[in-house]
């Protein structure tokens, strides 16, 4: 069997480029890997991507929880556990952890509600990661980073465009689950810069699964 690496995070925080360049560290060791995410990396899970993010409609916050939910299963199903069946490393942007701190925490769902919890567990389709990586930077330089790629002419998402409130309850959160879950889920400065970053995931990785 393969193994999933999560790589979690506030918007701006990074995760996305580090992703690209642990998989390019891994494949130069003759890793096979594949890099996928959510919401949007099958062709159902375009369309809920579009109904999630694009403003076009603004879900209650059940229902963006369901569709995140959605997009999940079928996610699971037709990319990650085929990978993982291959014997692959699958690198996911976004997993449970994020909708544990968008959909549970920022819209307030309730983190401790075990219902919730089993839907989470439901949606995995028994996946769940070898190792949760957490980029951590604080909100306001999260947003400077936003601000920055808005003006390189990035479209920002429904999400991206949260108040400042919402995006602190989603650090808060992920900082929560990373201590209730310490050996899945390693914390990464990413207030640092990319290279330095970059040397604290492969750190990890190496020391993780004795690359």
């Amino acid at each position: 069997m393969g193994k999933l690496i999560t790589f979690e995070g506030g918007d701006g925080s990074g995760k996305s480029t580090q992703l690209r360049l642990a998989a390019a560290w891994l494949q130069a060791r003759g890793e096979r890997v594949i890099t996928t995410f959510e919401p949007g990396d099958t062709a159902l899970g375009v369309k809920i991507r579009q109904l999630l993010l694009s403003g076009a409609h603004i879900p209650v916050p059940e229902c963006e929880l369901l569709l995140f939910l959605a997009d999940r299963a079928q996610h699971v199903r037709e990319v990650v556990q085929p990978a993982l069946q291959r014997g692959e490393w699958v690198l996911c942007d976004r997993f449970s952890d994020s909708t544990m701190a968008y959909q549970l925490a920022a819209r307030k769902l309730g983190t401790s509600s075990e219902l919730l919890r089993q839907m989470l567990t439901f949606a995995e389709c028994g996946v769940t990661p070898a190792l949760t990586l957490w980029f951590d930077l604080p909100v306001a330089v999260a947003a400077t980073r936003m601000q920055q790629r808005q003006l390189a002419g990035e479209k920002s998402t429904r999400l991206d465009d949260e108040a400042a409130s919402f995006h602190q309850r989603v650090v808060a959160a992920f900082a929560g689950q990373a201590e209730a879950n310490p050996l899945r889920v390693m914390r990464i400065d990413a207030a640092a810069d990319v290279d330095s970053v970059q040397q604290q995931v492969t750190t990890i990785l190496q020391q993780r699964f004795a690359l």
